[in-house]
């Protein structure tokens, strides 16, 4: 991403520019000086600031949700596997999917090996091929491509819907 300067002026910021803590003994101050005041400070930032995230970011919040989504993965491929070659563990997991969400992998996969020895063996399957396909065979580069491509699709489209609707000629 390119870095941005901008200008700014402390005041555009306080929470950015707190004022001194006159009290230390070795204090070195940060804020301008009067004279110094009504010049901008300079800024580079290299990535937006996202508020609202808390202690995490929004690409912690999307590796979580793609965590839960490689169980949801993980999951088909296992059903499919045993659907033609153990048709009774097929049976067993289905079942166990219609009692339990796959909204939390984790909370899934923990309450699967806690149902029998029979399930566990399907918790571990689960887990050995929710890694394997994560950093295997999942397309990173694919998957920002994508989400990009759809982003600037998805954009362009609202931006000509706007248009068209807000247009005098739209009217005609």
């Amino acid at each position: 991403m390119e870095s941005c300067a901008r200008i700014l002026s402390p005041t555009h910021f306080p929470s950015l520019f707190p004022r001194p803590n006159l009290n230390r003994s070795n204090f070195n101050p940060v804020w301008p000086k009067k004279a110094e005041a009504s010049k901008s400070l300079r800024l580079h930032c290299h990535k937006m600031y996202v508020p609202g995230f808390g202690e995490a970011s929004p690409e912690a919040k999307a590796a979580k949700n793609l965590h839960n989504f490689f169980t949801y993965v993980a999951v088909r491929i296992v059903t499919a596997q045993l659907e033609s070659y153990n048709p009774e563990a097929h049976a067993e997991l289905m079942e166990f999917l219609d009692r339990h969400s796959l909204n939390d992998g984790d909370k899934f996969l923990s309450n699967l090996m806690r149902e029998s020895s029979r399930h566990k063996s399907l918790a571990l399957r689960i887990l050995e091929v929710r890694s394997a396909y994560c950093k295997n065979d999942f397309e990173w580069d694919n998957l920002k491509r994508l989400a990009s491509k759809m982003v600037g699709e998805s954009n362009t489209r609202l931006m000509r819907e706007y248009v068209t609707e807000t247009s005098p000629d739209a009217e005609k």
